[in-house]
């Protein structure tokens, strides 16, 4: 028997995301978004308020930085999350979070998460008190320390977490189980 829950976004695994942006002044500012992901092969889609910080910067310099967070960094993301770039001018000191620019968009890279997408804004659209911003991946860099030996990540260094909407939680991405493109040929 099935229970209906409502309209509820229940997307599992849903990634942490720790958007990275500058001011017009060049502070950096970072906030957890719990909204977004990939919706084509080089575009991603982010979905936050208006009223964030993180907001305004997107709408001025239209280029920023998504983080994958990771179990290490779980309290300095949920802090960037629950506290505002407009009520805490040392939100990034506190948070522990240090930065460079990047190479290649106008925003910054938080050195402690183990991957970024450096992403440029294509859409802007507001719903409500909402933000739908579709950006192009314009490079993605990861810390080696997540590399495989021939370049790919390897999820068990990555150890990103995910949030669960339905009981305000973080989970670790779990093991591996199967094999994409392939397990399903077993069917034929």
């Amino acid at each position: 028997m099935r229970k209906n829950l409502g309209p509820n976004p229940y997307i599992y695994p849903q990634p942490v995301l720790i958007v990275a942006t500058y001011g017009e002044d060049g502070t950096e500012d970072a906030m957890n978004v719990a909204y977004g992901g990939i919706i084509n092969s080089d575009r991603l889609q982010i979905n936050i308020g208006v009223r964030h910080k993180t907001s305004d910067n997107i709408k001025a310099k239209k280029e920023f930085t998504v983080g994958i967070a990771d179990v290490k960094n779980l309290v300095a993301a949920d802090y960037v999350g629950i506290v505002s770039g407009h009520d805490e001018p040392d939100k990034m000191k506190k948070s522990g979070f240090h930065t460079v620019k990047s190479e290649f968009v106008d925003a910054p890279v938080i050195e402690e998460l183990p991957l970024t997408l450096e992403c440029r804004v294509e859409e802007m659209n507001q719903y409500d008190k909402t933000l739908r911003i579709v950006a192009k991946i314009v490079n993605v860099s990861a810390d080696e320390r997540i590399l495989t030996a021939d370049g790919k990540i390897d999820t068990d260094r990555l150890n990103a977490i995910s949030y669960d909407a339905a009981n305000h939680a973080y989970l670790r991405i779990g093991e591996r189980v199967g094999t994409a493109f392939a397990d399903g040929k077993q069917l034929r």
